[in-house]
């Protein structure tokens, strides 16, 4: 006979109406209580046991943490609990932020992207989270509000292993902004996982690209590697072969190669190093043709 599942655990509930009251609560519980968005990663994480909140700190009624702002020369903010559907379907966010839009298409299904949050995405710090590379690839920031202190911090130093970022107690994530793109700038997001149904990625590569007047090859690259290390990296040495030499197809397989050496992969259940070190070679150089020809860039 099949065993029932498990009484999912108890908890109680509480939604505050701004800022200052959420992270009043939270420091005060600390250990205690734990915040959340859109709670796909949370409630899955209360069923499994592997945390156990007395308090849910429901952040979705505060004052503009479901808003997405956009501004011309400042850029995008979107808040802690707007849902990835909301910012799919933006038409600024797909105008100037395509590649976050790729991406974010990337995540579950679409019932769960109604729920799903991006600040939940980035707080949730797993490796191979799909919305990690093209924010850190469009240079976003974090805003921070804590009992006594507010701060923006760079996505790069947001990160400080798998499940851990520089949050403190009783610290949460107001809001994430990017700043405009380059003119002209061009992109892709490029992953594999085990199935197409919304599964996580098993190697992923964002490629960013753009003219650039004063760079020896005429153009600047950036990339990211997504489930091959600890944390989300940038490839500073494909970028230096791009910037410097000139953008051809043995260019582009040099820096693909490049991110195949950088890459920092494990051997687990879903997938082994070897396989991930080889995908992201692939992906790499997918990436790079594609950019360069949204980039009408012949090679």
């Amino acid at each position: 006979m099949n065993q029932p599942h498990p009484r999912f655990p108890e908890f109680k509930y509480y939604q505050p109406k701004s800022s200052k009251e959420a992270v009043d609560f939270l420091a005060k519980h600390t250990d205690q209580a734990r915040p959340y968005a859109g709670g796909t990663d949370c409630f899955n994480q209360i069923r499994d046991k592997r945390i156990h909140p007395k308090y849910l700190v429901d952040l979705k009624s505060i004052e503009g943490f479901r808003k997405i702002k956009f501004d011309p020369k400042k850029g995008l903010t979107i808040g802690a609990a707007v849902p990835l559907n909301k910012l799919i379907n933006h038409p600024k966010v797909l105008e100037y932020y395509p590649v976050l839009v790729e991406a974010a298409r990337e995540v579950g299904g679409y019932q769960l992207r109604n729920r799903a949050a991006l600040v939940g995405n980035l707080c949730n710090a797993s490796p191979c989270g799909d919305t990690i590379g093209p924010c850190l690839t469009y240079r976003s920031k974090v805003h921070i509000v804590g009992p006594d202190v507010r701060q923006v911090v760079d996505l790069k130093d947001f990160f400080e292993g798998p499940g851990k970022t520089c949050l403190q107690s009783g610290e949460i994530v107001e809001s994430i902004s990017f700043p405009i793109p380059q003119l002209g700038t061009q992109g892709t997001y490029q992953s594999i996982g085990r199935n197409k149904l919304g599964d996580l990625a098993i190697a992923a590569v964002t490629v960013l690209g753009y003219k650039k007047i004063d760079s020896p090859s005429g153009y600047e690259f950036l990339l990211t590697l997504t489930a091959v290390a600890p944390t989300v990296i940038f490839v500073d040495s494909a970028q230096v072969i791009l910037k410097t030499q000139p953008i051809n197809h043995s260019t582009l397989e040099q820096a693909a190669s490049a991110c195949a050496e950088a890459c920092k992969p494990i051997d687990d259940i879903r997938s082994s190093a070897h396989y991930r070190r080889d995908m992201i070679q692939m992906l790499a150089l997918r990436g790079l043709e594609k950019t360069c020809e949204l980039l009408n860039l012949p090679l």
